[in-house]
């Protein structure tokens, strides 16, 4: 399974951490979870934590980039982090790429304010969707319905509201993700 991380600095430390570990230990090798945020290398969480990110955001800005993406790739997780996605959210390339992702019903695991994205790329209507509580009527205001449970599954998005809830979120999207490949 290869899966790809979109993230900006400042992100919320667990929800990258963890979701990149436990993609890597289901990857055939590392550089099948690929993370993009605003610089290549190391950049850091609000905690302190840094990762190492391989691409940046503005690898979605040529469409060749993008189908390579969407073709080849199975899984996009979306960490939260009001401060970084704050940011992030402003990337139209990143919002257009996860537009594309959500329209071929390709899985996508959201927690937190990953949600956010997921309304900016009009990716909710209809659907029921978990994230933090205090983006509930955001949520509800995209057309989507707000869940309030560790983790929802609709359609092709698997969302959790929180970082308390990351095993059983990782658990049931790369699950999922399993099963439609």
């Amino acid at each position: 399974m290869k899966s790809i991380i979109i993230t900006w600095s400042n992100f919320q430390d667990q929800e990258l951490v963890y979701p990149y570990y436990r993609l890597t230990e289901e990857s055939k090798n590392i550089k099948d979870v690929v993370v993009v945020s605003d610089k290549v290398g190391k950049f850091f969480g609000i905690l302190g934590v840094n990762m190492i990110s391989h691409k940046k955001t503005n690898i979605f800005k040529n469409k060749k980039n993008c189908e390579i993406y969407l073709k080849n790739f199975d899984l996009l997780v979306l960490p939260g982090g009001v401060k970084s996605l704050e940011k992030l959210r402003q990337e139209k390339d990143v919002i257009k790429f996860i537009s594309l992702w959500n329209s071929r019903k390709k899985i996508i695991a959201s927690t937190c304010h990953g949600a956010q994205l997921l309304i900016s790329a009009n990716a909710t209507k209809g659907k029921k969707i978990s994230g933090y509580y205090s983006i509930k009527d955001d949520i509800n205001n995209s057309g989507a319905t707000y869940i309030d449970k560790p983790v929802v599954v609709s359609d092709n998005i698997v969302s959790s509201p929180h970082y308390d809830h990351m095993g059983v979120w990782m658990k049931t999207a790369i699950n999922y993700a399993k099963k439609r490949l």
